[in-house]
């Protein structure tokens, strides 16, 4: 099942953290790839790049202006939408059809105010509880209950880093010493 993430209103200086912190959560727990609107923020996208340059893996973002094409287009192609609002059925009720479903997924997570139509066009609107909190909390939990904790295991393909556990301090190595 391939997993695509939608950040819809990027504004660079309330969001740049937030919309890299969502996409390298999104990466870390097993996303395939995502897109953004709002402002186009090449920082970001040179981050997420130069992320993947050093841990492995083939995560990419893009911008777009038009986030209903992005939907219809993933809908088209098969995928469900899934919409992260604190206003939706509760994750505990829906997460076993989405675990059953083989479909791909475009999980879609707002900014600012969302579009009263993406209520309508999602296959899902569910809430990580229904207390406001984080986008980048609610993708995370999201992506661990779907996965089933799978996810921590993931390994990443031409990583130039590798981490060495350990339970005090920090080790980083490069790839080759490992």
């Amino acid at each position: 099942m391939r997993i695509e993430v939608l950040r819809l209103g990027h504004r660079p200086v309330r969001d740049k953290r937030l919309t890299t912190h969502l996409f390298l959560a999104a990466r870390a727990l097993g996303a395939s790839g995502g897109y953004y609107t709002g402002v186009r923020d090449e920082g970001i996208e040179k981050g997420v790049r130069n992320v993947c340059l050093n841990w492995g893996g083939s995560f990419a973002i893009g911008h777009t202006t038009k986030w209903k094409a992005v939907a219809q287009r993933c809908r088209e192609s098969g995928s469900e939408i899934i919409h992260l609002t604190m206003y939706g059925t509760p994750i505990q009720l829906a997460i076993e059809k989405l675990r059953e479903s083989p479909k791909d997924k475009l999980i879609i997570v707002g900014g600012e105010k969302v579009p009263k139509d993406l209520y309508q066009l999602s296959d899902w609107n569910l809430a990580v509880t229904s207390q406001p909190h984080s986008e980048v909390s609610a993708l995370a939990i999201l992506l661990h209950e779907l996965h089933r904790g799978r996810e921590l295991e993931k390994t990443f393909d031409g990583s130039r880093l590798v981490v060495i556990p350990q339970e005090h301090g920090k080790r980083v190595i490069r790839a080759k010493e490992a």
